[in-house]
């Protein structure tokens, strides 16, 4: 492409929900060259929200989860199957496992999270125990809770451990969750949130363990057969489901001089990478999971963002601003929206909770588990909201965030009229990660994550 502005080739790496939008986006938007889609998965592109929602319940088969190609997308290259292991950003190739060279005008990178894994190899091998991130691991859940296990053991509680929970008792299955933080979806909402999240789990039969531990997955003859917790107890199960969170699929660009590590991929508010020395690149882009970029609503601080929307939107953005004219590039704003039904609740969040120092209910019930609430900052500014079957609310929080608005007081007169602190907890007292991580100002610091002010003491 010496000498010219006009991208003659673009390859997406990461075959998913933010790989097939860059596409869809880049077709719509007039590119007419040569695209190429790279994925480690053989399978095309699919949806992962429906694995542990429809899929676990029976309502949907696995492999009925395929993304619809909404756009024409014209003559593209898949290569699936065979993961990329490098980035030569000086002879502009991507380099698969291989050793196939995909060479490029632009690049966008969206390869994504992968299952963190247990960390005892021999453990994880056992026959019945499996995390649930892909569509393969879908199936091979259903079909170990179509066996009828006498109990299932959920390792972490997060929204994916506890959706799995939900499934498991929607299914008159016995559950166990052990979360080493103080309740569920605390790293996510919060402790306040967290406790009515536990009760509503107690409530609907799960056996929950928070402040533990799983110290061993113990088998025989090759099958999973307990979990030995810290607190010496022992839980006999059939069936052990590794729920810890992800890990950003960024170690194939160690050689690259991206600033990449374990919280993504550094980039800035219109999706362009960023180097080690903090300098943004031109030919390569970041969307989806494994961005970590910087959102204008929120001060600049980078993000990382496992939300659905967060794939589609962010997508659009880098691939639309990949072949405008540099002057009509877009930043990434929009608010990020994440949803969750489990127990017969649907649990929806905007803005970004992990931001809030304080928390205050505004609207319904939490003893109903029907109500909203609002996050605030320091300055009083709301930052996030969540809502338990209150959803036809959320646009009136998310415009608020939008807005810049104050921290609301309750809408009914009933409900406490002042915050109380939202009770973040730091990350390592999880057994899951956040979905969520807020990660600071500098886009080369690429392991710490900041901590709101209103985290739990201990």
């Amino acid at each position: 492409m010496p000498g010219s502005s006009v991208p003659e080739r673009i390859v997406i790496v990461g075959g998913s929900l933010a790989g097939l939008w860059g596409a869809v986006t880049l077709r719509k938007e007039g590119f007419e060259g040569a695209l190429t889609i790279i994925g480690d998965e053989n399978d095309p592109p699919y949806d992962r929200p429906p694995l542990t929602k429809q899929v676990l319940t029976g309502w949907v088969p696995p492999d009925h989860t395929v993304l619809p190609q909404l756009e024409p997308l014209g003559d593209i290259r898949w290569l699936l199957g065979i993961p990329a292991v490098g980035l030569d950003r000086s002879a502009k190739e991507v380099v698969r496992d291989d050793g196939l060279r995909v060479p490029y005008d632009l690049v966008l990178i969206a390869t994504g999270i992968r299952n963190r894994p247990w960390p005892i190899k021999d453990q994880a091998d056992l026959a019945g125990v499996c995390g649930v991130r892909t569509r393969i691991d879908a199936a091979e859940l259903v079909e170990l809770l179509d066996a009828r296990p006498s109990r299932v053991v959920v390792i972490g509680a997060g929204f994916t451990g506890s959706e799995v929970a939900s499934a498991c008792r929607q299914r008159g299955i016995d559950v166990t969750v052990v979360e080493q933080g103080e309740a569920p979806l605390a790293g996510s909402l919060g402790g306040v949130i967290g406790d009515i999240s536990a009760e509503l789990q107690r409530s609907n039969g799960v056996d929950l363990r928070c402040g533990v531990t799983v110290q061993a997955l113990e088998g025989s003859r090759g099958r999973f057969r307990a979990a030995t917790l810290s607190d010496g107890s022992t839980v006999d199960a059939d069936v052990a489901v590794i729920a810890l969170g992800g890990v950003r699929n960024t170690e194939w660009l160690a050689d690259s001089g991206l600033a990449a590590g374990p919280l993504g991929v550094a980039a800035d508010a219109g999706c362009r990478a960023v180097g080690v020395n903090a300098l943004v690149t031109d030919d390569v882009f970041v969307a989806g999971d494994v961005a970590r970029f910087a959102h204008p609503l929120f001060d600049y601080e980078f993000l990382t963002l496992e939300h659905w929307e967060n794939a589609v939107v962010g997508a659009q953005v880098a691939a639309r601003n990949m072949i405008c004219p540099a002057q009509e590039r877009r930043p990434h704003a929009s608010v990020p929206v994440f949803w969750s039904a489990q127990f017969g609740v649907n649990i929806k969040s905007v803005g970004v909770p992990s931001l809030g120092d304080e928390i205050i209910v505004t609207q319904g019930s939490t003893d109903a588990a029907s109500f909203a609430a609002a996050y605030g900052n320091t300055d009083g500014r709301i930052v996030a909201a969540v809502t338990f079957n209150h959803g036809r609310w959320l646009v009136h929080y998310r415009r608020m965030i939008e807005r810049a608005c104050p921290l609301p007081a309750p809408f009914d007169d009933e409900l406490a009229d002042k915050p109380e602190p939202a009770r973040f907890p730091l990350v390592p007292d999880l057994f899951h990660l956040p979905t969520v991580v807020v990660t600071g100002h500098s886009p080369t610091e690429m392991e710490v994550i900041r901590m709101s002010a209103g985290r739990s003491a201990g």
